[in-house]
């Protein structure tokens, strides 16, 4: 698998990575052993970044990829803090950062974490400047060894990339969030900062699986969020109305290369975009990891298939998501 450079982190990873969000929760039921299977198949495919949160399962996602990661320091493991307490500036502290880091360090078993990110804080926390002397602390105190902030808007992003620390900038970015090309990978690359494209599938939309009499489970997001009822409704068919996706998808099959599947040819369109370093699409099983993981070895898109997917965005999706993130 291709490898890119964290400048910042220091850390050189393959450009598929994997997201752990279905290992904790909110996508149905995965079992540990599944999970674990699922995380064996990944690493043998040639991931290097796992990404997870502490809110993920409230540490479950965690504390699985923390047993399975032991004796296995080629990886990276990314997590997030922030999401398990009411979302106001104030709780955004020192106290609070070590108390979370703290939490997170027992449930993956480390001394020093390889990368936390603030997990989409509210937008003033981006640009607090005691936020960010408080993560240099914990740097300093080697709790972290970097510090990045996972993001719902292009301005949260430009304002973290205006501060010196920061290693990374996870932003949703897929064929159907085409905003994040336009500023923010550019100055990202120009400060030597990477970029973790996340919700890459559009919860799945973008893997052709889907149609209109697919059904999701009570406990998956893709049910119970479609609306913003839990959490920011971007994060779910990255804001798209699912009819109108399924729609984008049918226009969008056409062009996948012969031998890709649609999943792939969606992977394989964001590994094209210049300024990203690694793509987190999730898996909940060892087949859709590998299957992701094998988006790296697809040719690059061509040109014309690159501005009949923008063509396809202005036409179709821009007006319902362009100005919301």
């Amino acid at each position: 698998m291709e490898n890119r450079t964290f400048s910042r982190l220091g850390r050189t990873v393959g450009v598929i990575g994997l997201g752990a969000w279905q290992l904790g929760a909110d996508w149905g039921d995965v079992s540990e052993a599944d999970a674990h299977a699922t995380l064996q198949a990944a690493v043998d495919a040639g991931v290097t970044f796992i990404d997870t949160a502490d809110v993920y399962g409230d540490g479950r996602s965690e504390q699985i990829i923390g047993s399975f990661i032991k004796d296995k320091p080629q990886l990276t493991v990314a997590t997030k803090m922030g999401r398990r307490v009411e979302q106001v500036p104030a709780n955004y502290t020192l106290d609070n950062f070590r108390r979370w880091t703290d939490r997170s360090r027992a449930n993956l078993g480390v001394e020093t974490l390889d990368l936390v990110q603030l997990h989409c804080p509210p937008t003033p926390v981006y640009s607090t400047g005691e936020v960010y002397d408080a993560l240099d602390t914990l740097v300093e105190e080697k709790r972290i060894k970097a510090y990045g902030v996972s993001v719902e808007k292009v301005e949260e992003a430009l304002a973290a990339i205006a501060r010196p620390g920061t290693a990374s900038i996870q932003i949703i970015l897929n064929a159907f969030r085409l905003k994040p090309l336009e500023r923010v990978l550019p100055a990202a690359a120009e400060a030597g900062i990477g970029i973790i494209a996340r919700v890459p599938l559009a919860s799945g939309l973008l893997s052709g699986k889907y149609d209109e009499h697919t059904t999701f489970p009570a406990n998956d997001h893709r049910n119970f969020n479609r609306h913003g009822e839990s959490f920011d409704v971007g994060e779910t068919f990255a804001g798209v109305d699912y009819e109108t996706g399924l729609e984008a998808v049918r226009r969008l099959r056409p062009l996948v290369p012969s031998g890709a599947t649609m999943a792939q040819f969606a992977l394989r369109w964001i590994l094209d975009q210049s300024g990203v370093t690694v793509v987190i699409p999730g898996a909940r099983n060892p087949e859709q990891a590998r299957a992701n993981a094998a988006a790296a070895d697809v040719a690059p898109l061509p040109p014309e298939t690159l501005a009949a997917v923008k063509a396809l965005y202005d036409e179709l999706i821009r007006p319902a998501v362009h100005d919301k993130w």
